[in-house]
């Protein structure tokens, strides 16, 4: 099963490019951030007409998650649990069925958090702490179970071309840095990192100041994956050419494979 995550930094203006990608790519499923669409205005046509079964959990202008299934999608939650009085769109699930497992499948958008400290920031922490109690209910479950999405975290120096030009920015921040080790010490296996070390890898760069030209990235997407679903990985990578097409999003999909 290929289970990719991307965020398209808005369906109106990806919706052709995302169209080319899975063509291309052919994930099983697709994880989708940042769709800025309320859920009645979400293109399904188009992706069902390519063998997808859609489920969103939109808002309007802004964030908003999805999930591409070629295979029907069950048990459908959206909102992350912990906080009732969260109104915005970051977290929807599912299970699929695969060829011989079945997978939970958590499409997540992290808060950016930016401008920290600030009120942006607490939310991002607090966000992240309901993010560790879900992970600790998925491991009570023993669910093989994937949690992927943009994280809005740069785990390490490595994972940013120029480390101090994050130092301050809420991505890198040692409480988010501890917040993101604290999901992976529950014993949570990072999957790009289970099978790829060292810098260059990134999954992100700005519009801004030629960031992509220079190669100036961050790797902010990742995959965590239960001790179910580690023991099942078989492939990892990113489409880092996707960044370099026609009016591509600042992201580009990290995708895994699983033996399910």
């Amino acid at each position: 099963m290929k289970i990719a995550t991307f965020n398209i930094n808005g369906i109106k203006a990806r919706q052709a490019a995302l169209l080319d990608w899975l063509e291309a790519a052919a994930p099983d499923v697709a994880l989708l951030q940042e769709i800025k669409s309320v859920d009645g205005n979400f293109p399904t046509e188009p992706f069902e007409a390519r063998g997808y079964h859609v489920a969103t959990h939109g808002q309007k202008g802004f964030n908003g998650v999805a999930i591409l299934s070629k295979r029907p999608l069950e048990d459908v939650s959206r909102g992350l649990p912990g906080d009732e009085a969260d109104e915005q769109a970051r977290w929807i699930e599912a299970t699929v069925a695969g060829e011989s497992r079945r997978v939970r499948l958590c499409g997540l958008y992290l808060p950016n958090g930016n401008p920290a400290p600030g009120p942006k920031y607490d939310y991002k922490l607090a966000w992240m702490a309901r993010l560790k109690a879900r992970a600790e209910a998925l491991l009570a479950d023993e669910a093989l179970a994937v949690m992927a999405g943009d994280y809005n975290v740069i785990p390490q120096d490595e994972d940013a071309a120029r480390p101090a030009a994050w130092r301050a920015d809420a991505l890198a921040l040692p409480d988010s840095r501890r917040a993101f080790r604290s999901v992976l010490n529950l014993g949570f296996t990072d999957a790009f990192r289970a099978r790829v070390q060292g810098p260059g890898h990134y999954t992100f760069w700005d519009y801004q100041a030629g960031a992509w030209d220079r190669d100036d990235g961050i790797r902010i997407d990742h995959a965590l994956l239960t001790p179910q679903a580690a023991d099942l990985l078989t492939g990892v990578g990113i489409d880092r050419d996707v960044r370099g097409r026609e009016k591509p999003s600042d992201h580009v999909p990290l995708w895994i494979e699983l033996d399910a």
